[in-house]
C-alpha cells in the first residue's frame, strides 16, 4: 500500500507530508516472540504453539481448486482478494487521513501492486495460532 500511497504523492494526487503522518498500526510477531510474552506474563501455559502458512491466492492453480466454471474472474484475481481483505481493515484508516476522494484510486494501483508481485512470486500470509490454559 506504501507503493500505491507512494506513487500517488509522484503524481500530485495526495501530499507527500499526509503519507509521511499516515501510520496503519500493525505488527507481525515472531512465534518466539509470542512465547516469551505469554510466559513473562506468567498467568497461563501454554499447550501448543503452531505457525501455519496461506497463500495469498487461494486459488492459485497449485491449490487444486477447481471452482473454474462457477468462480467469476474477479474471485480468481488474488490481487484483488487481498487488496479487498486489507481495504476491510484499513479504509476507515486512510477515509480519516486522506478523505474519501482518493479510496478507490488507493485500491486500484494496490490490487495492481499485488497482482504483479502475485505473478512473479509464491506469497503467503503466516498465521501463529496459540493454545493457553489459565494457570490456577
Amino acid at each position: 500500500m506504501a507503493t500505491a500511497l507512494s506513487d500517488m504523492v509522484s503524481q500530485g494526487i495526495i501530499k507527500e507530508e499526509q503519507v509521511d503522518t499516515f501510520n496503519i498500526p500493525q505488527y507481525t510477531p515472531y512465534p518466539s516472540e509470542v512465547k516469551l510474552v505469554v510466559l513473562n506474563e506468567g498467568s497461563f501455559f501454554i499447550n501448543r504453539l503452531e505457525v501455519s502458512e496461506v497463500d495469498w491466492n487461494v486459488f492459485d492453480k497449485q491449490n487444486n481448486f477447481n471452482f473454474d466454471s462457477e468462480m467469476s474472474e474477479t474471485l480468481k484475481d488474488g490481487g484483488y482478494n487481498v487488496a479487498q481483505c486489507m481495504r476491510a481493515v484499513a479504509e476507515p484508516l486512510l477515509v480519516s487521513h486522506f478523505g474519501e476522494a482518493i479510496i478507490e484510486e488507493v485500491f486500484d494501483r494496490y490490487q495492481e501492486i499485488l497482482a504483479d508481485r502475485m505473478s512473479k512470486e509464491k506469497t503467503k500470509f503466516v498465521n501463529v495460532t496459540i493454545l493457553l490454559t489459565r494457570k490456577a
